[in-house]
């Protein structure tokens, strides 16, 4: 078992989350490694430009990006770029469940009917609760707000306001927003509100997880396996032409995961070692108490 330290370097103004736990073992149901998804396969060589897109289902794009600023390993960051005019996000608890037990994403994907699931957020000692509000309607996961700046935001009462997004508590204000929507998970910014990195520099790296916004109000799933430093990731990001508007930090380390199931097609993107190396358990999903899903809108659940 890695210990996992996540020594957040935040701006100056928000507020850490709770010291991250010892991790829970990989999942024991399966008694192979589980595969990392092969890359898409780039789009034939021609006088223009190749998309670093590539189309699943309507409305649902894969990206494939690469940057010089990884720490180590392939540098490669995975965008799955998500319409919410034709998909519904869904955010799903172990503490909902009758069993009360975390899956990986593939198997909340697998069990709920998901086109891809990536972790909410980061979770306490218990291995259930997020370290930050977390609600969706009918249950309550977290109900404590932290100091933590950003929170996503779905489910909204009235068809005028935008089915997803990230309030910013610096630039907006929650108590009357949040209270519009019926699904809130906070966590920590990445992106203020002026576009700027708001993370500091650090010299500790890892793979992670986010969740952002693009400037169309498209939600970005976003996985990189190669370890970079918080600071460095969103320099990366920000440098992606992903029209990024705001994001915040889900995961980092080997939970870090991201299931796509779309298009006839399965993409399985795990943490891996903090230098990008093969220790044995980068190929082992980990599981997870907190995902954001999403399901065609209209589908039954």
């Amino acid at each position: 078992m890695i210990a996992f330290l996540l020594a957040l370097m935040i701006d100056s103004q928000a507020g850490g989350p709770a010291a991250r736990p010892p991790k829970p073992p990989p999942a024991a149901a399966s008694p192979k490694p589980v595969a990392q998804a092969p890359a898409p396969a780039p789009a034939p060589a021609g006088p223009a430009l190749a998309s670093p897109w590539r189309s699943l289902e309507t409305g649902l794009d894969l990206g494939e990006f690469s940057s010089t600023l990884a720490a180590g390993g392939d540098g490669l960051i995975h965008v799955l770029r998500i319409d919410p005019g034709r998909w519904r996000l869904r955010l799903l608890n172990a503490s909902a469940q009758e069993d009360g037990k975390p899956r990986t994403a593939r198997a909340w994907a697998k069990q709920e009917g998901l086109a891809a699931a990536i972790n909410a957020s980061m979770y306490q000692s218990d291995f259930r609760t997020s370290v930050s509000l977390m609600r969706a309607p009918g249950h309550v996961n977290n109900p404590r707000l932290s100091k933590d700046k950003a929170v996503l935001a779905f489910d909204p009462d009235d068809p005028s306001l935008p089915p997803v997004q990230i309030i910013d508590r610096e630039c907006q204000t929650l108590e009357t927003l949040g209270a519009r929507y019926g699904s809130l998970v906070q966590s920590i910014r990445m992106v203020s509100c002026a576009g700027r990195n708001v993370w500091s520099p650090q010299e500790r790296a890892w793979s992670t997880a986010a969740i952002g916004v693009d400037r169309q109000g498209r939600v970005l799933f976003i996985h990189a396996r190669a370890p970079y430093t918080t600071h460095n990731f969103i320099e990366a990001l920000l440098a992606l032409p992903v029209d990024l508007k705001n994001a915040m930090y889900a995961e980092g380390g080997h939970e870090a995961q991201m299931f796509v199931n779309a298009g006839g097609r399965q993409f399985e993107y795990l943490g891996g070692a903090d230098d990008g190396s093969d220790d044995g358990l980068a190929g082992l999903a980990w599981p997870i108490p907190n995902v954001i899903g999403i399901v065609p809108i209209g589908a039954s659940r």
